[in-house]
């Protein structure tokens, strides 16, 4: 067996910079060791449900502010122990999802294998919007968390968006393992100013029965214009509160990324990710309402986000406020990562039947799947691009993605439970998922009435938009198998050699290598040469250096025909005369054979015309199964 290797003296500059920037390629048998364990799934895949902590109370405090500061002193942390109940809820049921699921649990795979393809569908549209706005968000409130330590970079808050969203897809194209461990320090940074600020600050309050002296004053909160919490209002909060809970489904989305025992691992690090926000979360709404903290209005050129206000408030603006803003800033915009690893393992399944594109089935040069990568590249930029940034416009869009994907996975767990009777403990696993999915519903109810007119309905319209375009996807993947298949042996009759047609403009190295390679194919070779008003001189040229060493030779003679353009254009008189040799020779197969002129450097394709790709194009599009295009490449 003949084994080739790779020489790094011939390697292309190009692939030396990509080596640099996301790693040498890993063989297929790498995968393996490419998995990971509990310490860098937390960050991996829990990064997105931690720093929910740094924005999800933000988001019900700000509905508060008509109220003052009675609302936080009065309602936060009610509005917050419901969020929690729900959000052990979920744990709970997620659980089972891992163990059931242990090659992905995902809410699109649930769905399908137990609802249908119709609800697994649904879920895959709810689960993309929720993925694409989890990166933008993850992006965007990071770079808000840098613009309250420093707001002289408020102007520039779109431009930081994008240049993290880049540095974000560099580091996750190195690699599922490898990103693990570049996002793991921050996120413990992250995880240990903020239980540091929980503790201290609830010390602070114990000692002082409560009312703790801020080390440094909060911002006076806006005047109050209501007396009394609406029913209204305080379902928007909740809705909006809610946000902290998108990130929980990412780990079932994972599981095979984990190391054997894929199930264990992957509920370990659930535990420990659950077990972490559930203490945040509860620890900075007290601390908020001990210290009198309330939200900002985000359009305030002095804005300082809510978590800003308390690190300074319990410590200062000193050494200690910087390091935690700093990894605030750096685990808020790293938590696009969890979109990162999941939207792509998410989009191959849909693909592997049929309704998203199957180029997010290949695996890249890091293991991979690369194109589902460059596709939440897109979308995200996009979106913080028509956003500005700014966090607090795709809130509203954020939790009904996820809630309907919870509620669709839950559901379809019951549904699983009541398929295995032999499962120990089945009841009990379907009370629990069945409880799970009743939460989540009834959520997404009060998500959906709640944030539709700030921009919920433009979810509400995009799931079944996406669901439209899957359904022509799978339409096409349909027909292309029914057109194309074939159950009969090789057909041996009515075998003849084509037409050969090839274009030439002048007779050069290129043009001989084409019809060389036409003589080959066929004895009925045209060659065609398109001439304006202006004689140039060709057919002395066809005679000279073609015709007169073929009769020398004995071997059958090409036909030369000369299509006249009064217009000066090209292209068309040739689709014009192919199509017609096309029709007055039915039966007959017709080979365009297209020399073409390959240079090493992609700049100097703009010093030569395109005409061979335009022709191309035209053929393809206005073919039929008669008429073969095939390319004659001469390289410089």
């Amino acid at each position: 067996m003949l084994v080739l290797n790779d020489r790094d003296d011939e390697v292309p500059l190009s692939v030396k910079v990509a080596n640099l920037l996301i790693g040498k390629p890993l063989a297929t048998s790498d995968a393996q060791h490419e998995h990971i364990g509990v310490a860098a799934g937390i960050p991996i895949f829990g990064l997105d449900g931690l720093t929910s902590a740094a924005y999800g109370p933000e988001q019900a405090m700000s509905l508060l502010i008509p109220l003052g500061l009675i609302g936080v002193q009065q309602h936060l942390l009610p509005i917050f122990t419901a969020i929690l109940v729900l959000l052990t809820i979920l744990y709970f049921s997620y659980r089972q999802t891992i163990e059931a699921y242990p090659n992905g649990g995902g809410s699109f795979t649930v769905a399908s294998e137990n609802l249908g393809d119709q609800a697994g569908l649904l879920a895959a549209a709810a689960l993309m919007i929720d993925y694409i706005l989890t990166a933008a968000v993850g992006v965007s409130a990071g770079v808000t968390a840098l613009v309250s330590a420093v707001p002289s970079l408020h102007p520039h808050q779109l431009s930081l968006c994008l240049v993290i969203l880049a540095l974000i897809v560099i580091v996750n194209l190195r690699g599922v393992k490898e990103s693990g461990f570049v996002f793991m320090l921050p996120t413990f940074l992250f995880v240990g100013t903020l239980l540091i600020t929980v503790v201290v600050g609830i010390w602070h309050a114990v000692l002082a029965n409560g009312h703790p002296i801020p080390v440094s004053a909060p911002p006076p909160p806006v005047p109050a214009t209501l007396q009394y919490l609406t029913i209204w209002l305080l379902l928007k909060a909740f809705a909006s509160g809610c946000a902290a809970m998108t990130g929980v489904e990412a780990v079932s989305n994972g599981v095979t990324a984990f190391k054997e025992p894929r199930s264990q691992k992957a509920n370990q690090a659930l535990t420990v990710i659950i077990a972490i926000l559930i203490v945040l979360l509860a620890g900075l709404s007290y601390v908020a309402k001990a210290y009198g903290v309330t939200a900002m209005d985000s359009n305030d050129p002095a804005y300082q986000s809510v978590l800003s206000i308390q690190v300074a408030a319990v410590f200062g603006r000193g050494w200690f406020y910087f390091l935690t803003m700093g990894s605030v800033l750096a685990a808020l915009s790293f938590s696009a990562n969890t979109a990162f690893a999941d939207f792509p393992r998410m989009a191959r399944a849909i693909a592997l039947k049929n309704y998203l594109p199957h180029v997010f089935l290949l695996r890249g040069r890091r293991l991979l799947f690369t194109h589902g990568i460059y596709a939440l590249t897109g979308f995200t930029a996009l979106l913080l691009i028509i956003f500005r940034g700014v966090t607090d416009r795709l809130i509203p869009l954020y939790a009904i993605g996820a809630f309907l994907a919870f509620t669709l996975s839950q559901a379809g767990m019951v549904k699983h439970w009541i398929k295995c009777k032999d499962e120990k403990g089945r009841h009990l696993k379907m009370f629990l998922n069945g409880l799970g999915a009743f939460a989540t519903g009834v959520t997404l109810i009060v998500v959906l009435v709640a944030k539709f007119t700030s921009g919920a309905w433009i979810t509400a319209l995009l799931v079944p938009a996406i669901i439209a375009t899957m359904y022509g996807i799978k339409h096409h993947y349909m027909r292309v198998t029914s057109e194309t298949a074939d159950t009969t042996p090789i057909r041996l009759t009515d075998l003849h050699s084509p037409i050969v047609v090839i274009p030439v403009a002048r007779w050069d190295k290129i043009s001989e290598k084409a019809v060389r390679f036409g003589l080959v194919m066929s004895k009925e070779v045209k060659v065609v040469n398109v001439q304006s008003d202006v004689d140039s001189g060709f057919d002395e040229t066809w005679e000279r250096m073609v015709m007169a060493p073929i009769r020398e030779h004995g071997i059958p003679a090409p036909e030369l025909v000369t299509v006249q353009s009064s217009f000066r254009t090209i292209v068309s008189p040739l689709m014009d005369y192919i199509l017609k040799l096309e029709d007055d020779n039915p039966g007959r197969k017709v080979a365009v054979l297209l020399p073409e002129l390959v240079v090493q450097h992609w700049w100097e394709n703009l010093l030569h015309n395109q005409r061979v790709q335009l022709l191309k194009l035209l053929l393809l599009l206005r073919g039929n199964q008669r008429i073969i295009v095939v390319n004659i490449p001469w390289y410089l």
